[in-house]
């Protein structure tokens, strides 16, 4: 009898579970996520991904007299790790010196064949104007002897006479002429000599020059701060081997830090939705539990074509209102831009909207079952969106369609209603922020990137 009882027991016992069983597998699979239909104001908000920079910045130059000595480009030989920071006249780089080295071990050649030159002319200059003073002396002293020669003829015939007056008279031209030549000469030897000075002059203010801006090769800071590298047009940083050119000899920067900007793209599909005096609520990805506020400042008005991408986007700058220690250039922050506020208006999840061809509907629960229920929507932003028609305040969406919902029939609006608010054929898509590193939008095609 014990055993027959125990038997029962164990039976009961194995009945139980499988009752157990089946009733927490039927409940567990009919467990369904649900959200409840929400009435008030709506934000219409763009978010996107962006970066911070400084309002304003002092930048620190590379030698300023490059041009001047012909050297148009020259390459970061040192620098200090980005985000230093340093006092005034500290050492922040040092630059590639082979270029200038090579350029004053030419020039001091040159300045040395021009000293040679410059002696070589003087001392030629001397010798040929000794050689005309000499010539001018002994035809001063020919003149003397012609007119010597002339008083002592006197008494001879006319004829003689007139011979030495001839003689004395080409005598005086000759004299004359010479002097006039060595006047000459000595004109030409001052320009020579002024022609050789000048380019040696020139050639030693060149040496000078090189000498005064290869002396500026070390870069010191103009004055305290944090040194921010220099970004180049295709947004990488200029650190060691990169390229200063004479036209804009930035080696780095000193941000000012007391006021940041966030710098965004906006695509082109959300652009009109973003103007400037808008609210921003501002997030940093490395510290997720701070939060700042923010207004637009700037929205570039026309669009450009990054990398790697057939999208075009529209710049947007946004200034921080407050003031944070934590701040540093190049930070990734996360913005949400306040476009809009609708007032007094129903609004759901955007996982509850479901889209057959043109026709937008909900899985609605009613009592103990679900309706398929067309639905109108209006504005959305990230995560939500409005409903115009089709459900009312309290009513209860499903975010997962449910068991077998193919065989479900659609519920239509009424043609007044579509008549009403005019539906036009579009299916919901819900607004993605535009990543800052990889430069596309999360999880929605087609790609944006960002700078």
């Amino acid at each position: 009898m014990v055993r027959k009882n125990y038997i029962y027991l164990i039976a009961a016992i194995i009945l139980l579970v499988i009752i157990a069983y089946f009733v927490f597998s039927k409940n567990n699979k009919g467990q369904q996520v649900t959200a409840k239909v929400k009435h008030g104001s709506f934000p219409i908000e763009v978010t996107t991904t962006g970066e911070l920079v400084a309002k304003s910045s002092e930048k620190i130059y590379g030698p300023p007299g490059l041009r001047q000595i012909q050297i148009w480009q020259v390459k970061i030989q040192d620098i200090i790790p980005d985000g230093t920071v340093v006092d005034s006249g500290q050492y922040v780089a040092s630059l590639d010196r082979t270029e200038i080295s090579n350029k004053i071990k030419d020039e001091e050649t040159n300045l040395e064949k021009l000293e040679s030159q410059m002696t070589k002319t003087r001392l030629d200059t001397s010798l040929e104007l000794r050689n005309a003073r000499d010539e001018l002396i002994n035809l001063k002293y020919a003149l003397e002897e012609k007119k010597i020669t002339l008083e002592q003829s006197k008494y001879e015939p006319p004829a003689t006479v007139r011979q030495v007056e001839i003689d004395l008279e080409k005598g005086q031209r000759a004299f004359e002429q010479a002097e006039k030549n060595y006047k000459l000469r000595y004109q030409k030897a001052v320009a020579n000599m002024q022609e050789v000075s000048a380019s040696y002059n020139q050639a030693k203010r060149k040496l000078e020059q090189m000498t005064d801006v290869l002396k500026q090769f070390n870069v010191v800071a103009p004055k305290a701060g944090m040194v921010i590298y220099k970004r180049n047009w295709d947004g990488n940083k200029q650190g060691v081997g990169a390229t200063v050119n004479a036209w804009d000899n930035v080696v780095a920067e000193l941000p000012d830090l007391s006021e940041m900007i966030s710098k965004t793209y906006i695509n082109e599909i959300d652009i009109s939705k973003v103007k400037t005096g808008q609210q921003v609520q501002i997030g940093i990805d490395a510290f997720p539990d701070k939060k700042f506020t923010g207004k637009v400042i700037e929205v570039a008005n026309i669009g450009e074509q990054l990398q790697n991408s057939n999208a075009k986007v529209y710049e947007v700058r946004i200034v921080v209102k407050e003031f944070d220690s934590i701040l540093r250039p190049a930070m990734t922050t996360k913005n949400k831009i306040l476009t809009n506020v609708v007032d007094s208006v129903l609004y759901i999840p955007i996982e509850a909207i479901f889209n057959n061809d043109s026709i937008a509907f909900v899985y609605k629960k009613d009592g103990g079952s679900v309706v398929k229920q067309q639905i109108i929507v209006g504005q959305s932003n990230d995560n939500e969106i409005i409903i115009k028609a089709g459900l009312e305040s309290d009513d209860e969406v499903l975010l997962v369609p449910p068991e077998k919902s193919e065989n479900l029939e659609l519920e239509v609006l009424s043609k007044e209603i579509i008549a009403k608010y005019k539906v036009k054929p579009a299916s919901v898509k819900p607004h993605k922020p535009v990543d800052k590193d990889s430069g596309k939008m999360q999880g929605t095609p087609p790609a944006i990137p960002k700078k």
